[in-house]
């Protein structure tokens, strides 16, 4: 994308005009929504793993709310629309030295997704979460009024909410987000340990510290391949490849999270390394073949994305014919465990003992996260802010807590005597027991008591009432749990 530079700061006037229709014609094209069905997005791919109950629905087109609107190169701010994918940003902004604070893994996200939702990347310990860079938006309400949303203000208790609502309370039309500055390169070091517990220690020297061995952190991420091995990937911006011929291809016949196993160090440009784990969709593509040196071959390049694998996921899920091949060939049949959980530090040692116990998926993705102790929302004094409690209700970190993102992505076999949602539903007990969290892009089996004792009920219901008084939008149990 090509803006005309002002004095640092960027707007296609024309640019604007045409983003200002967009949402001028979504108002008008939700207003003439029956009012006695539930409103969802019309979109064609999606992040979201939950099983949607068939229903009647109206669809909302919101596709034309997407690119960078303005962007402000000496506030390192821009003004983007609410369906622009982190591909699209990290196109338009990484040529210009710039990228959004977190950028989750996969391309396709959006970052209306990721802050109505939850994203996370291996920024996450020093930057937080993406709704923590977002100065302002403007959200289209169930009572058809777009309202601006600020820190502070006649909305604060929307922008408070609105993380973690899964579009239960509207819908982000644009948003103004913090930006940090890029560098071309990425330099790593993967450090292998032989215990979690050894691996937990490392981790709080680093979201601490901001260094190990006396060098710079400015990512972290990790791996468990089992109970004796296990990583962390270090990462730090850099101006050149440092020593290497090349820096690293990892989207080809290469694939990344085996390196962890087999480098020490290792160097990626910027856009590769904020992809690194889109290419494979972490380590999940092995489960369609794209792993074999064979299907590796023959496998299109620009196909070995996160997009595509979800496509077959998706026409599995409606066709099940791989379910009925094996339920042909005699095998049991198979629950997913798709599930990202955030621990407290201090008990991830332990989380990990249960779960490599327990659950038989390896590996394991680990990622550190505490929320940004300066972030706009996150301040003390400002509206709906204090000293002892959450500033995002809906999802009640503690600033004060360092988490570590636990991610576990597969199947495992439903035993004899068990059903369908006995392990999630023990993932969820042992992450309540040890004071964590789970994300709701996926399953979730909580009673709607439980739900609202971890989720912020209390919060939720009065700014649900305000701003969707006739329910236009199924409440965030319904569309976490209910799968509405």
């Amino acid at each position: 994308m090509t803006l005309p530079q002002v004095a640092g700061h960027e707007a296609s006037t024309e640019r604007v005009r045409a983003h200002e229709r967009a949402i001028a014609d979504v108002v008008e094209a939700y207003a003439a929504l029956p009012s006695d069905a539930p409103v969802r997005l019309a979109k064609r791919t999606s992040n979201l793993f939950r099983r949607r109950e068939e229903g009647p629905a109206t669809r909302l087109d919101v596709s034309a709310l997407h690119g960078v609107v303005e962007l402000d190169e000496d506030a390192a701010t821009a003004r983007v629309g609410g369906m622009t994918t982190y591909e699209e940003l990290v196109d338009a902004l990484l040529p210009r030295g710039f990228v959004p604070l977190v950028v989750p893994q996969l391309r396709t996200i959006t970052i209306g997704g990721a802050v109505t939702g939850l994203g996370i990347e291996a920024a996450s310990f020093r930057n937080g979460l993406p709704h923590e860079s977002v100065l302002e938006m403007r959200i289209l309400t169930g009572t058809g009024e777009v309202v601006t949303a600020r820190p502070t203000g006649e909305h604060a208790d929307l922008f408070r909410a609105f993380p973690n609502s899964y579009g239960s309370l509207g819908y982000a039309l644009d948003l103004v987000i913090e930006l940090e500055r890029a560098r071309p390169y990425v330099a790593l070091r993967h450090v292998r340990f032989d215990s979690v517990a050894d691996l937990s220690t490392a981790i709080g020297h680093v979201m601490d510290e901001g260094t190990w061995e006396r060098e710079r952190v400015d990512f972290v991420d990790g791996v468990v391949f089992g109970e004796r091995e296990a990583y962390l990937s270090l990462g730090r911006w850099t101006d050149d490849v440092e020593g290497q011929p090349r820096p690293s291809d990892y989207t080809g016949a290469r694939i990344f999270y085996r390196s962890l196993q087999e480098r020490r160090h290792d160097v990626l440009t910027a856009h590769d390394y904020l992809w690194r784990w889109d290419t494979d969709w972490f380590w999940c593509s092995r489960a369609f073949g794209a792993q074999h040196p064979v299907v590796r071959r023959l496998w299109p390049r620009r196909l070995l994305r996160s997009d595509v694998y979800w496509k077959i996921v998706a026409f599995e899920n409606r066709h099940g014919v791989m379910s009925t091949l094996d339920a042909w060939r005699g095998r049991p049949p198979r629950e997913r465990v798709v599930q990202d959980v955030e621990i407290p530090l201090g008990n991830l040692a332990a989380f990990m003992t249960w779960f490599l116990r327990e659950v038989p998926i390896r590996p394991v993705w680990l990622c550190p996260i505490r929320l940004r102790p300066n972030a706009v929302g996150s301040r003390d004094g400002l509206d709906g802010a204090t000293t002892d409690g959450p500033p995002w209700p809906l999802y009640p970190m503690r600033r004060d807590e360092r988490y570590v993102n636990v991610g576990f992505w597969s199947t495992v076999a439903i035993e004899d005597g068990r059903v369908d949602g006995d392990v999630n539903r023990a993932v969820e007990d042992e992450v309540t027991r040890l004071g964590g969290h789970k994300s709701l892009y996926s399953d979730a089996y909580y009673d709607a008591e439980t739900f609202d004792s971890l989720y912020g009920g209390a919060a939720y219901a009065p700014v649900k009432r305000r701003y969707d008084p006739d329910g236009r939008f199924p409440t965030l149990y319904e569309k976490a749990v209910k799968a509405r």
